[in-house]
């Protein structure tokens, strides 16, 4: 751990908070975000690309009463610093009141520091990481004759520094790392070519999945693809396959955003303890997982983040908040400012294969394209390809398709979960086969 850089990041935050003392501030909060990293990509046996990452970031917030001033920069001098406070105080004194702005509740602040122990250096240089990315391009390609080209093999690895105070005599630390590992690879047989990909992430280089085998579940996945058929228009049960299911359940999360709830532009206002999704279907946020890339003791405003569930027996328990959100609609923040930490989708103790045995006849989704989804009304249409089912198996795949529905109908016909959960990035869940949707094809 690189205490010494914390500390710092520490001290300019504390620094920047006393400026806007002198300045006459009610209030006022800092972010600093710092990245350092590399990512190396390797096309067809020679390296492409080498990107070194050194970011750095301070976000400002001031507060004169009710007006609001919000200023950045990249510059961690104490002149710029003591520049940039000024600006955020001219802004915040030519700005209208907000009634509902300011810091959230200084009692909700998050007072135990938790060790979530999201910070493991990978001790490897760029002449390392392009070794590793040649050899398993070379090992990917060489699995199935089919694999005719590489879009490139990436390995990253990522430092990154958190740090957010505030005039509560609030001031948190959370550092962090991210390695990765993802391969781009092209599958060709007579004259039709098809693309995908795999990866693996995780914040210790331990926790990473094996390349060799995300080597051959990216050749899998771009060799099934061959041979795509269309299907008639019809309407049939789907799958989300697991990576694909993640979207469906950030539209929910999109739809009791409070942001979008106070300004009526969701499906899903005033839901809150009525049935939104099957009765079986249980959601739920756990920030405090140990090792993993969402986790977090507090929230973008410093507020103590806690275990809750959003869904529990199909019915909506809890809204997505930030305080300024939970003001506007006569509620408390729930420790969501930024987002939700570590989203898991409770299975049904099913794994895939189940799954298609329980469609028996259906369409298992596996990419989505176009952004068709209105969160003001819920209609949901997009591009798709996958693979067609019937008798419960495998047949063929299919594309040039496209999927239609309402999410609030898509959410309360939810038939099942599937336990092969993915666990890359904040939403955890399997598989979601749904009773049934509009398919269009020829």
């Amino acid at each position: 751990m690189q205490f010494d850089k914390i500390d710092k990041l520490k001290n300019i935050t504390q620094d920047i908070l006393q400026y806007t003392k002198q300045q006459g501030v009610s209030d006022a909060e800092v972010h600093v975000a710092v990245e350092d990293g590399f990512a190396v990509t390797v096309r067809n046996g020679e390296l492409d690309t080498v990107e070194y990452h050194r970011d750095n970031g301070i976000g400002i917030s001031v507060y004169f009463g009710k007006k609001k001033g919000m200023v950045s920069t990249a510059d961690f001098s104490q002149p710029a610093l003591k520049k940039a406070v000024q600006a955020a105080c001219n802004i915040a004194k030519f700005t209208q009141e907000d009634p509902f702005v300011g810091l959230a509740d200084k009692n909700f602040m998050a007072k135990e520091i938790k060790n979530l122990d999201l910070y493991h250096e990978w001790e490897i240089t760029t002449e390392q990481a392009t070794k590793i990315a040649l050899e398993n391009e070379a090992y990917a390609c060489n699995l199935d004759k089919r694999i005719k080209n590489s879009e490139g093999v990436t390995v990253s690895t990522h430092k990154n520094f958190y740090v957010y105070g505030n005039t509560h005599d609030f001031v948190g630390v959370i550092p962090s790392t991210r390695h990765s590992a993802g391969y781009s690879l092209i599958a060709e047989q007579d004259g039709e070519m098809e693309r995908d990909y795999d990866y693996t992430v995780a914040c210790h280089v331990d926790d990473l999945r094996n390349f060799r085998t995300v080597a051959k579940q990216a050749v899998q996945k771009a060799v099934s693809r061959l041979g795509a058929k269309k299907i008639t228009t019809q309407k049939r049960p789907v799958i989300f396959a697991a990576e694909v299911a993640k979207g469906l359940l950030a539209s929910f999360i999109a739809a009791i955003n409070g942001n979008n709830l106070y300004r009526k532009t969701s499906f899903l206002v005033d839901y809150l303890h009525k049935p939104v999704f099957a009765q079986q279907v249980k959601i739920f946020e756990n920030p405090w997982v140990k090792r993993s890339l969402n986790s977090a003791y507090f929230d973008a405003e410093g507020v103590a983040t806690y275990r809750k569930d959003f869904v529990d027996d199909g019915v909506l328990q809890n809204y997505v908040l930030g305080s300024y959100a939970a003001r506007k609609l006569g509620m408390q923040t729930t420790a969501n400012s930024g987002g939700v930490f570590n989203l898991f989708v409770q299975d049904d103790k099913v794994d895939l294969r189940g799954l298609l045995k329980k469609m028996d006849t259906g369409l298992l989704i596996t990419e989505l394209s176009g952004h068709g989804i209105n969160i003001v009304t819920g209609d949901y249409s997009r591009g798709a390809v996958g693979f067609w089912v019937e008798h419960g198996e495998i047949q063929y795949p299919v594309s040039e398709i496209t999927i239609a529905g309402n999410l609030r109908d898509m959410f309360l016909n939810l038939v099942a979960v599937g336990n092969d959960i993915d666990e890359r990035g904040n939403i955890n869940t399997g598989s979601i086969l749904l009773e049934e949707m509009m398919i269009a094809g020829r």
